[in-house]
């Protein structure tokens, strides 16, 4: 725990107030929420008027639109249209990573182009320690991330800047509690709440005012017709506010930027379903099997989903022990066997390819919708795990399930082909910055994808780090009630990832002044899952030998944090 906790003492010295404050404080008065009667009005949001700006110059300027998946793994890009389609204009990395394989952790490095050890969010939930917060949004706020998020320069930069979806655990609204603040930054705010997970009956924000309001979305009853249901759907009221957003601001008097964060394909959260014979992963009704016809998994037969997609799928693990660095045995932690035999994990694997399709032809239409001068980039938050590497269902580890996530874009110069070069999440701040114009900030540790957009050859980075701090800590994770406590037993750890392999260090003490290590290395130059635990073999020892040096400089440069710049030198770390 030693890396892991490194400045967050220093961090909540400096925001000791806000951490206390954290936890839902909004001022003096409650949310405003809609009587029955206006929540049959439309969904789309009032209008805020758009930030004055010359016309030469907002036409000169691109219009971005993000949309982020939750849990969406590689597995599923085959049953996405919309991602051949974007494969066919643009661009592919194909070599896209996360900075943790956690929903939370991973949004708020995203919206700040920052490793977790410097915006402070290191997991989903908030834990008791008093003052302290280690994720959440307690600890996104407490650490001043909202601030620093790229929408925030991107909206005084004269961008409207448009918000649909899913935002960060622990950021939410339910009867009877207090609204959480109002976020800056935001032209248009429409936050829809974790009671979404389940398809149905949530609650969404939007702004008046500057005032954050409530709105709640009541869910058909179970004798509603399947099409009455499915408008009723997250993903489908998401999807007209999101096309709204592009209708009303195109073209217009100035840029905009819009996040639509979809909710799919993560799975419900409540160990009972909403509609009865709801599955785990719900998709629309209209994906889902019905009179004799097949279940809709896009352009793959969702028969055709087998076993075969889930490589690496019950694999032994007792040659993947962790090892300490003079090559002998340390501490094991995956250890129990897989709870689910594999027709679980193949219908799960269907199920989820069906909740995906109502993404797949939103984001179809959201590339009609746009113009010319228009980049939207594909990706999502984390992977997902389905019985590969002996585990069960969730997300975590550093493995190849869980931290590769698909990243495509098109728009204005963006040439088409598949990029070599490593790529992070936290370099999508930078990115979205450099095409407004703007010089990112200095204490974003990513670096601008901009430069690739017209070049595909161009490879300016080959490593990528991913740390972790174990769940375990804070326990309450979300998804608990149908995952049971895998994610619990991940330890923390610290990892490196090459074109070619995989160096993990783990932390199997989690006090703060102690460190139990324990190293996983896996080779991908003859597959593509992690089998035996290659760290001590005497044919990968000059590449491990590397791996190291590169984990033993990122610790030199995990120090800084908030709004500290990024020391010299420690950019240079991915080459």
């Amino acid at each position: 725990m030693q890396f892991v906790r490194r400045g967050v003492a220093a961090l909540c010295l400096l925001a000791l107030t806000a951490c206390g404050a954290a936890a839902g404080v909004s001022g003096d008065e409650g949310p405003l929420v809609l009587t029955a009667d206006a929540r049959q009005q439309a969904d789309e949001p009032s209008v805020v008027p758009a930030v004055a700006v010359p016309r030469a110059e907002a036409a000169a300027r691109p219009n971005i639109v993000l949309v982020l998946m939750d849990d969406f793994s590689l597995d599923l890009v085959q049953t996405m249209r919309s991602m051949r389609q974007m494969r066919r204009r643009g661009a592919d990395y194909s070599h896209a990573f996360v900075v943790d394989s956690l929903c939370c952790v991973s949004r708020a490095s995203l919206f700040t182009g920052q490793y977790p050890h410097q915006t402070g969010v290191r997991t989903n939930t908030s834990g008791t320690a008093p003052g302290s917060p280690l994720g959440g949004w307690p600890a996104f706020q407490g650490y001043g991330n909202p601030e620093r998020a790229f929408n925030v320069a991107l909206q005084q930069a004269g961008y409207t800047t448009g918000f649909v979806g899913k935002y960060l655990n622990e950021y939410e609204w339910s009867p009877g509690r207090a609204a959480p603040p109002a976020l800056p930054g935001w032209s248009e705010l429409n936050v829809v709440f974790g009671s979404a997970y389940d398809g149905w009956g949530y609650a969404s924000t939007y702004l008046s005012g500057g005032q954050l309001r409530i709105r709640e979305h009541a869910a058909p009853p179970a004798s509603a017709s399947p099409a009455v249901r499915d408008r009723a759907y997250a993903g489908a009221m998401i999807e007209r506010t999101a096309l709204s957003f592009i209708k009303r601001h195109q073209p217009g008097a100035a840029p905009y930027f819009l996040e639509v964060s979809a909710y799919a394909p993560h799975n419900r959260t409540q160990p009972q379903p909403h509609y009865p014979g709801d599955p785990v992963f719900p998709p629309m009704f209209r994906d889902r099997p019905r009179a004799g016809k097949p279940g809709n998994c896009g352009p793959v037969a969702c028969a055709d989903l087998t076993r075969r997609d889930l490589p690496g799928f019950g694999d032994d693990r007792r040659d993947n022990r962790p090892l300490t660095r003079k090559g002998k045995p340390s501490r094991a932690w995956n250890t129990r066997p897989n709870p689910f035999r594999a027709a679980v994990s193949i219908n799960d694997l269907r199920t989820r390819a069906m909740m995906a399709q109502s993404v797949d032809r939103t984001v179809r239409k959201i590339l009609r919708a746009v113009d010319d001068n228009t980049y939207v980039v594909f990706t999502s938050d984390n992977g997902f795990h389905l019985g590969q590497n002996g585990l069960g269902r969730g997300k975590g580890t550093a493995y190849d399930t869980d931290v590769h996530v698909p990243l495509y874009v098109v728009g204005p110069g963006v040439k088409k082909g598949t990029r070599a070069e490593l790529t992070s999440n936290i370099d999508l701040a930078p990115t979205f910055e450099e095409l407004a114009g703007l010089t990112p900030r200095p204490y974003r540790f990513g670096a601008s994808l901009v430069p690739t957009f017209g070049d595909p050859t161009l490879v300016r980075r080959n490593h990528v780090f991913i740390e972790h701090t174990a769940q375990a800590l804070t326990k309450a994770d979300p998804d608990s009630a149908l995952r049971g406590d895998e994610l619990d037993r991940i330890p923390s750890y610290v990892a490196v990832r090459s074109r070619t392999g995989v160096l993990i260090r783990y932390d199997f003490d989690n006090a703060a002044d102690r460190v139990v290590h324990g190293y996983e290395f896996y080779p991908y130059k003859n597959r593509v899952w992690e089998k035996t635990n290659s760290f001590a073999m005497p044919r990968y020892r000059a590449e491990v030998s590397g791996l190291l040096a590169k984990l033993e400089a990122f610790d030199d440069c995990s120090g800084q944090s908030g709004s500290d710049p990024v020391r010299g030198g420690c950019r240079d770390i991915t080459r």
